[in-house]
């Protein structure tokens, strides 16, 4: 009861869908590079939100911006209807966590947790409350003497973010912490990680590279490209609706064609694919020109039904013909890859490579000659034929 208690203390009970957290505009230049470009996020309370993309795509820059490590050119931060892009870091309610940890060697796993506490002045007993109790939240009980190099990377994990959580903060901002794990701990870590924000109700933001972790982890996600926001959405709707071809080609597997636009009506566009292949997309961008011009459009491989010789096609659907380069035993599915003879991808020469997931593959055979369909409903087209 008492553990319980103060983990209360935690919890923020406004509505899910309340914002207090604004960037506005923010920009960064390092030198002559662009670093961050007019940003703008809005993240709710007690939510989960990731900053996903490659590397230097800005996500770690944004983040020291927001706890204050880095100074934005220009642009705002605004934390419950109060700027703080120009307060210290210190008067900021957020802490973090980094992908090192930042462990001081020579120093206790509980004076790691404290050595915040003691800077800001806290009083002794306090502190041992305290600690007591974040070491408790993240399962270190116990640990209290040993010091970081007896630590499994997993603990020492739970020691960083035990130490940001001693201060109680109202957000926590994680820059790619699981990183250095190995698969197996990382997926763990994962679990515990959503488990602890859901039971503290903290607002999270985490930055990773990893499509799957950020999937895994997010209520939403804001997918990031050469310091620009690409997209900002939930996981779902990231992976079915991508908004750009970058976010198609980023975040889960898919299949890339090269066609041209024959018309349009609608959010439907017709497409040709090769001298006779006539296929129809949803219009992604909504700015998709009715002339005759290359474009280009996507369609996930578990999307892609393989249509056995007596089998019918459904009416309506994209249908393409093609023989079985490989077939690839995957445990729970199968992936099929095809080639699509006379046609090109846009991607490379000779022609295109397509690949489908299916628990059918198994009766499939390299060499076959096979028919694949597909929705338009999951068939995206993209405004352009730009890389």
């Amino acid at each position: 009861m008492h553990n319980r208690n103060k983990t209360r203390n935690y919890a923020l009970n406004v509505p899910n869908d309340a914002s207090n957290l604004e960037i506005r505009n923010i920009q960064k230049h390092f030198d002559s590079q662009i670093a961050l470009s007019n940003i703008d996020l809005d993240i709710r309370r007690g939510e989960f939100f990731s900053l996903l993309g490659p590397s230097g795509c800005g996500k770690s820059t944004l983040l020291r911006i927001l706890a204050g490590l880095e100074s934005g050119d220009s642009g705002e931060i605004w934390w419950n209807g109060r700027r703080i892009d120009q307060s210290p870091a210190r008067e900021r309610p957020f802490n973090m966590v980094f992908q090192k940890y930042a462990l001081f060697p020579h120093l206790s796993v509980f004076d790691n947790i404290a050595f915040g506490l003691c800077l800001k002045g806290v009083a002794a007993r306090e502190i041992r409350v305290r600690v007591d109790e974040v070491m408790a939240l993240v399962n270190l009980a116990g640990f209290s003497k040993r010091m970081p190099e007896t630590l499994s990377g997993g603990q020492q994990q739970r020691v960083a973010l035990a130490r940001a959580l001693a201060n109680r903060p109202e957000c926590v901002l994680l820059d790619e912490p699981l990183a250095a794990l190995d698969q197996k701990l990382r997926e763990h870590m994962q679990t515990e990680l959503r488990l602890l924000q859901r039971r503290l109700g903290l607002t999270f933001i985490f930055v990773t590279h990893d499509q799957e972790e950020a999937m895994l982890l997010s209520d939403r996600i804001a997918v990031m490209n050469a310091g620009r926001i690409e997209q900002v959405s939930t996981p779902r709707e990231l992976y079915e609706a991508p908004q750009s071809v970058f976010c198609a080609r980023f975040v889960g597997r898919r299949n890339e064609f090269l066609g041209r636009i024959q018309g349009r009506d609608g959010d439907w566009v017709a497409l040709s694919f090769g001298d006779q292949v006539r296929l129809r997309g949803r219009s992604v961008t909504g700015e998709v020109n009715t002339e005759d011009r290359e474009t280009r459009f996507f369609v996930r491989p578990e999307r892609l039904r393989i249509l056995t010789s007596n089998a019918n096609p459904n009416q309506g659907w994209n249908l393409l013909a093609g023989e079985v380069v490989q077939v690839v035993f995957r445990g729970n599915y199968s992936e099929v890859v095809f080639a699509v003879a006379g046609h090109s991808s846009g991607t490379a020469s000779g022609p295109t490579l397509l690949r489908a997931f299916t628990d059918e593959g198994a009766t499939v055979q390299v060499g076959e000659q096979v028919r694949v369909e597909f929705s338009p409903h999951e068939t995206h087209v993209f405004s352009g034929a730009e890389e």
